[in-house]
């Protein structure tokens, strides 16, 4: 498994429970890819990181988280472009970094950010167009690896459940239209539906570690065991090759 992200922490949410699972498969390996440091992200009070040393704490943040999953990735890379700056960075330049390290590494799935970035968030888009570009240059080349792409999504049902729980607790509801907030997914484009109740609670302990972003990661008007909740389920489209409409997978390796 290749996990391309932005962000440190963009791995809690997509691929944490996926890997979790696995965490006992001698066979299973991933590795990382992160775009940033994540040092223009925030700062919650008490996590000690200043803005100076955000990028350099947020490294270690996600190290620890990866501890407490019982699996760190077998290869971490860093590009250490700027945070939020991804778009200005020139897109061959992205994408030939990304393969370089697919090409090395040809695995079977690829997981990254599709079209929306699931929040809208430039970086987040920027390098799910650069994975997407870098991993379609060896689908189908006939050498090992490269067989399913696939795309954090969030069903829209699950965000309609929540904007109805933001509102009575007198919050904005998301809105697909403002950058930062959550994007869902049409039900039917899910392809992938895995159910991770058994590992949900260490994933939220994983999330934990990400002590900087305590304040995006913790919704107000949630209790503790409704966030828990909101990582039983990790759902992904697949991106490539084109699948049967209508059947829903339940792991990203699933028929591969």
């Amino acid at each position: 498994l290749g996990v391309v992200v932005a962000h440190p922490d963009d791995d809690a949410y997509g691929v944490a429970a996926v890997v979790a699972l696995h965490v006992a498969d001698p066979e299973f390996r991933f590795f990382l890819v992160h775009a940033t440091d994540g040092e223009g992200g925030a700062i919650a009070e008490g996590s000690g990181a200043t803005r100076e040393t955000l990028g350099a704490v947020r490294r270690v943040e996600d190290a620890n988280a990866w501890r407490v999953l019982g699996r760190t990735p077998y290869r971490h890379e860093w590009f250490g472009y700027p945070d939020g700056g991804l778009p200005d960075v020139p897109f061959d330049e992205l994408v030939d970094r990304v393969a370089t390290v697919l090409g090395e590494e040809r695995p079977d799935v690829v997981a990254t950010f599709g079209p929306d970035g699931i929040t809208g968030h430039p970086d987040h888009i920027r390098i799910g167009e650069a994975a997407t570009a870098a991993f379609l240059r060896f689908a189908g080349d006939g050498g090992p690896g490269f067989r399913r792409l696939v795309y954090g999504g969030i069903r829209q049902s699950v965000i309609d459940r929540w904007n109805q729980r933001r509102v009575k607790a007198g919050l904005t509801a998301w809105d697909p239209d403002t950058i930062y907030h959550l994007r869902g997914v049409p039900d039917e484009r899910i392809d992938i539906d895995i159910d991770t109740t058994g590992v949900a609670l260490l994933v939220r302990r994983a999330m934990q570690q990400h002590r900087t972003q305590w304040n995006d990661m913790n919704n107000p008007e949630a209790t503790e065991e409704q966030r828990v909740k909101s990582v039983s389920r990790e759902t992904q489209v697949i991106a490539w090759p084109p699948v049967r409409p209508g059947r829903v997978l339940t792991d990203v390796f699933e028929d591969l």
